[in-house]
């Protein structure tokens, strides 16, 4: 034993504490010897050999180690941990008046000052939350116009009869969307020294391309790169050149842009409807547009982190990504595993 240890017993660690009371106590018990003797030679109370003493005889050895106390009770309830998580998951604190959608740790602090009158730190509170499997995000924003109900009969009713119209005319199934590539698109992260953000040379030209995509879940993409504003003229052509080239009949789904419904996209679409067709999906709802994923590829994961000098080296580096996705099957279908787009895999009859 320390020095440290023989002038006070609570500086002993627990496992070694344990070892000296099964020697105290078995050395009374089996050993013979006297309660005056142990207590001696270990430096310890009589008292204390006494309770070592009455912990073995109800529970054994085990009765001897070391008890851990109990502590304060907590302050989160079961009742407030359910109501905590509850209310994180299925509201935000715009319900309870606050301004925001978003939920702080300060938001969340409040509203249990307020409901349960309790004080708890936030950084408790962020360990709390991390503990019942919640944490702080990027959250996915939804148009205030998206209407669920639409949505479910999209998915009960509406993609069922484009599944069959597919099959019954045997042709193949696409998703189109749109975008607007420019020289300063930008994204991603780099390391530096904290509270010093890196410098990173960029062109600060302004200008850009549009392109139009469209993919099916066998996994083929066709593009269009255009050096002006998409209209109807523009998407007709993507129409037409992907109704040539494509073997079989096309049924294409995208969003309601105007141009998507023109007159003149129709009267094209009425003309050639034993080559292509063209049906909508829920109004505000792109997480179901299995394309949108190629502009996330494109730009935010590729374009948006490399050094575009100018307009001519954005073209050439678009057209070299979109071509390498193009050859990519598997990264397109991958497309069609999110939570929102898997819908598309899902069988007619299932």
């Amino acid at each position: 034993m320390t020095e440290e240890w023989m002038s006070d017993a609570r500086k002993i660690p627990d496992e070694t504490m344990n070892y000296i009371r099964r020697i105290a106590v078995h050395a009374i018990v089996d050993g013979k010897h006297s309660l005056e003797q142990v207590a001696d030679i270990l430096n310890m109370s009589r008292s204390s050999i006494y309770n070592w003493l009455s912990w073995y005889r109800e529970q054994g050895d085990k009765g001897l180690d070391t008890r851990k106390a109990p502590g304060a009770p907590p302050i989160v309830t079961t009742e407030i941990d359910l109501w905590l998580k509850d209310t994180i998951i299925h509201s935000t604190p715009a319900a309870f008046g606050y301004d925001t959608h978003l939920w702080t740790l300060r938001i969340l602090a409040e509203l249990l000052e307020k409901k349960y009158h309790i004080d708890v730190y936030e950084s408790t509170l962020a360990n709390h939350l991390h503990n019942r499997g919640l944490s702080c995000q990027v959250p996915q924003y939804q148009a205030y116009a998206y209407d669920p109900v639409e949505a479910e009969q999209f998915l009960s009713k509406k993609w069922p009869s484009i599944q069959k119209l597919a099959e019954n005319r045997e042709a193949d199934i696409f998703f189109e969307d749109e975008a607007g590539v420019g020289i300063m698109t930008r994204s991603g992260r780099t390391w530096g020294k904290v509270s010093v953000p890196p410098q990173v040379p960029a062109s600060d030209q302004r200008g850009g391309y549009n392109v139009l995509s469209t993919i099916s879940p066998k996994g083929k993409l066709y593009y269009q790169i255009e050096d002006q504003h998409i209209a109807t003229k523009q998407y007709r052509a993507f129409l037409r050149r992907i109704s040539r080239q494509h073997p079989r009949p096309i049924i294409i789904l995208t969003d309601r842009a105007s141009f998507h419904r023109s007159h003149k996209v129709r009267a094209f679409v009425r003309k050639h409807r034993r080559q292509i067709r063209v049906f909508f999906l829920p109004k505000h709802a792109p997480k179901f547009n299995p394309d949108e994923q190629v502009w996330n590829k494109i730009k935010h994961r590729g374009l948006g982190r490399e050094p575009i000098l100018n307009k001519a080296d954005l073209k050439k580096r678009l057209s070299k990504k979109l071509r390498s996705l193009q050859r990519n099957t598997k990264h397109i279908l991958s497309f069609f595993c999110l939570k929102d787009t898997k819908y598309v895999l899902n069988p007619l009859n299932a």
